[in-house]
């Protein structure tokens, strides 16, 4: 199995996006784990549906 190109990792208050590849965080602060966008980021990636995720993990809070 190959190792995940994106992880989440949690910082002071929340977590944010590890890129493995590019060795830098990839996108904003969320306070909470957005699993589902890691799911789509690490599988077919399709434009349109991590727009949806992004904006709905960026309004949600604790």
């Amino acid at each position: 199995m190959s190792r995940r190109r994106y992880v989440g990792r949690g910082v002071p208050g929340g977590y944010r996006i590890w890129d493995n590849r590019g060795r830098r965080y990839w996108g904003d602060f969320y306070e909470l784990c957005p699993d589902e966008l890691l799911a789509e980021l690490n599988g077919p990636a399709d434009r349109d549906r991590l727009v949806d995720l992004m904006r709905r993990y960026k309004k949600a809070t604790r």
